[in-house]
């Protein structure tokens, strides 16, 4: 256990500073961080959003809205004149996966569609059917899915042909900003490989999935790798950026595993915020790359290779609020587990690993009279854990460095405890990283290691290590069977 990174007042902050933001599923976030990566004191801002979401699949944001957002939080970060210009970089991450389809002046002709969004679930079975998805899989590193531009394109052609047509890009919610903010079009390299269209071998775009959705590879951003920085096309109106050097956007999910020190082959980091993923960073592309796991090349040097899952958080929230539940959730996630426990395949927007089936729906089984509220929030919980193990058997072998296990993410820092029933189901330690903002942390370390590589950060804070307890091993074997078993009646492959 280490202690939290303190904050750090701005006098005695190392230079050079870096403003970074957090684009997130339910908040944009921003703050100052010191050439050590610790927070600088007072220089935090977040402000919340929402997705707008409908029983169609329908999940998007306002592009503007989230520029205006990244505006206010820049504007509150830069007001201190005490900065004067020692802000030496400025550094995005926003959620994966993310879409805006573009006019030639770049203003937005679609909202934003997000990682959540599942209306093209059609297009992906035209797809797979048109397409070696096992190819394609291994050039991209991604399958075809409601995730990924492919389908979504192919969907917005048909759905709203008018639009398509006039779209001169396509763009991921990180380049709209800049292009608002800086006048710059480009994209960081896992931003581009979010799109599930780069090639994790080469670094372009794979040209058959590019025609396959009807685009073309001009309507797409220039790439930068994470040193690449870009430089704005007119002088940003805050003074205090006058010196400052701009990172194209990065992706939430690399930025999470650098922030929770998940940074080798040697750690598997454990994401869990509203959406979740298990993630381990590698040197090169992965080889053999299970059908069931993404791999993003995330810089010149690495990829990323796991799984996520689209309801971690949204889960929990979902049932604290469907079943009124105002009690003590940690008591219900402590207590010893029961065969009673219903089961919950906890698919609200979708899953994607291990097995990809974008129009999954959530399925509450073997409810019983006598079961009640935190019965079924402890089910939810179990059930989160399952999905988390389900990506992990698939995820393992191909990781076989991978011996601790790290947890991080607004989830793990409010219910800490569910961190048992995660290392239970897993049968393996699990590691609580307890710092706050790790992901928005994370963006800034990724622009310090280029501004300031010889610098020493301060150390990653950890809490508890959740070991498995004995005696609990069959229960949840026995869980994990029964989810299988439902899954596959229900939802299938």
């Amino acid at each position: 256990m280490t202690r939290p990174v303190d904050d750090v007042a701005l006098g005695a902050a190392q230079d050079p500073l870096v403003l970074a933001v957090d684009v997130g599923s339910t908040a944009s976030r921003g703050g100052i961080y010191d050439a050590t990566g610790r927070p600088v004191t007072g220089l935090q801002h977040k402000v919340p959003h929402a997705f707008t979401v409908a029983p169609d699949g329908t999940s998007v944001i306002d592009p503007d809205q989230v520029t205006a957002e990244i505006e206010q939080i820049i504007d509150a970060l830069t007001r201190d004149g005490a900065l004067g210009t020692r802000i030496g970089g400025v550094a995005m991450d926003t959620f994966a996966a993310s879409l805006v389809g573009v006019d030639a002046e770049g203003r937005p002709l679609t909202p934003c569609l997000t990682y959540a969004d599942s209306r093209c679930a059609g297009e992906v079975a035209a797809l797979r059917a048109q397409l070696d998805e096992r190819a394609v899989h291994d050039r991209t590193g991604t399958r075809i899915h409601t995730s990924y531009h492919a389908p979504r394109l192919r969907w917005l052609a048909r759905s709203d042909p008018r639009t398509f047509a006039a779209a001169a890009g396509w763009w991921s919610l990180g380049e709209y900003v800049y292009r608002r903010l800086i006048g710059v079009n480009a994209a960081g390299t896992s931003t581009a490989a979010w799109t599930g269209l780069l090639d994790r071998h080469t670094g372009g775009l794979d040209q058959e999935l590019v025609e396959a959705a009807g685009a073309r590879a001009e309507q797409f951003s220039p790439i930068h790798d994470v040193a690449d920085t870009v430089r704005p096309a007119a002088a940003p109106r805050w003074p205090a950026l006058a010196e400052a050097r701009w990172f194209a956007p990065l992706t939430d999910g690399f930025a999470s595993n650098v922030g929770a020190g998940a940074t080798d082959p040697t750690v598997m980091a454990a994401a869990t915020a509203t959406s979740g993923a298990l993630r381990v960073l590698l040197p090169g592309p992965a080889r053999p790359l299970p059908f069931g796991m993404w791999n993003y090349r995330v810089d010149a040097d690495r990829t990323l290779l796991g799984g996520a899952l689209n309801d971690v958080g949204r889960a929990i929230a979902w049932a604290t609020s469907a079943l009124r539940l105002d009690g003590d959730l940690g008591r219900v996630v402590t207590i010893p587990p029961s065969p009673a426990t219903p089961l919950v395949l906890p698919y609200l927007t979708g899953e994607r690993a291990p097995h990809w089936a974008g129009d999954a729906r959530a399925v509450i089984t073997d409810v019983t009279a006598a079961t009640d509220g935190a019965a079924l929030f402890r089910a939810t919980v179990e059930g989160i854990a399952i999905t988390y193990a389900r990506v992990a058997a698939e995820l393992e072998p191909a990781a076989p460095q991978a011996a601790q296990i790290v947890a991080s993410g607004r989830v793990s820092n409010d219910l800490p405890d569910w961190l048992q029933i995660l290392a239970d189901v897993l049968g393996r330690p699990v590691t609580h990283v307890t710092l706050k903002r790790s992901t928005l942390r994370g963006t800034a370390l990724l622009a310090l290691d280029v501004l300031a590589p010889s610098t020493p950060r301060a150390p990653r804070p950890t809490g508890a290590t959740y070991e498995p307890v004995g005696g609990r091993a069959d229960y949840y074997a026995e869980r994990v069977a029964r989810f299988a078993e439902v899954y596959d009646a229900v939802v299938g492959r």
